[in-house]
């Protein structure tokens, strides 16, 4: 686990750096998630195996610091990605984002231009409105999900058996769960679909099988964004089929074989 001390906050994000060749792959997770959890069955996949990654916990998840201060939106959020591959001195990577971390890939790499070669997205927040689990915690004040809200988010998420996910809440700093969730309700401005519309990388949405119908596995392709399917999965693929996840992200950020070299390499 590399530690990574932010200037001027002195905060601490830590970052699995898995060593291997090519251009990095780096990991955002999603709302009440963390990259440690979520995503070294999918680097250790045959797909992705010996590969550079870089499994991003962010701040208030995980193994980073859960500071009270910080503002826990998906643009503050974006901003801490961008100054991490600045620090790594990153000069060109993959850049993977999962739900809300797909919405804060977005903005870090409007942020970080040229230095991302690809953008793969999972089931991004694009719009305004958040999705099911963001909305109800949004719904609630951040004193009164504080006080009792996280407890029974994390224990409702277990009654219906979802246990990694309750997890990896449990571990979450509720303040971080809530001002997220608030952030994707509120959506963007500019929105971060119209962001993503405007990238110039190669850009590639993933959808779960189980996810479809959904109106974007044909509004992107208009756009000039690549759709893939993951088969054997929703919303949660790195969970349900990190294999399938696994060569879809290798696709998606390559056209080269095994991966391009970054130059820095």
């Amino acid at each position: 686990m590399r530690p990574i001390t932010l200037s001027p906050s002195g905060f601490v994000v830590r970052v699995q750096d898995l060593p291997g060749r090519g251009t990095p792959l780096l990991f955002v997770h999603g709302l009440g998630c963390a990259s440690s959890c979520d995503y070294p069955r999918v680097v250790g996949s045959p797909a992705l195996a010996g590969r550079r990654a870089l499994l991003v916990d962010l701040l208030g998840s995980g193994f980073s610091d859960k500071p009270e201060s910080f503002d826990y939106s998906v643009e503050a959020h974006a901003g801490v990605v961008a100054a991490i591959v600045r620090q790594l001195d990153l000069r060109a990577l993959d850049l993977y984002g999962h739900s809300m971390g797909g919405s804060i890939a977005i903005v870090a790499a409007a942020q970080l231009n040229d230095r991302v070669r690809s953008l793969i997205l999972s089931e991004p927040n694009l719009d305004a409105g958040g999705g099911t689990f963001s909305r109800a915690i949004a719904a609630q004040s951040e004193e009164d999900y504080g006080r009792s809200g996280h407890t029974e988010t994390v224990r409702s998420a277990a009654a219906a058996g979802n246990l990694v996910w309750s997890g990896s809440l449990a571990v979450t700093l509720p303040l971080a769960a809530h001002r997220g969730a608030v952030s994707l309700v509120r959506g963007g401005a500019p929105s971060w679909r119209s962001t993503l519309e405007q990238l110039t990388m190669r850009r590639t949405v993933l959808f779960g099988v189980r996810s479809l119908p959904d109106d974007d596995t044909a509004r992107l392709p208009r756009c000039g964004v690549e759709v893939a399917l993951v088969a054997d999965a929703g919303h949660s693929m790195a969970w349900e089929n990190p294999d399938g996840l696994a060569s879809a992200i290798a696709a998606a950020s390559s056209s080269e074989s095994p991966w391009a070299a970054s130059p820095a390499d």
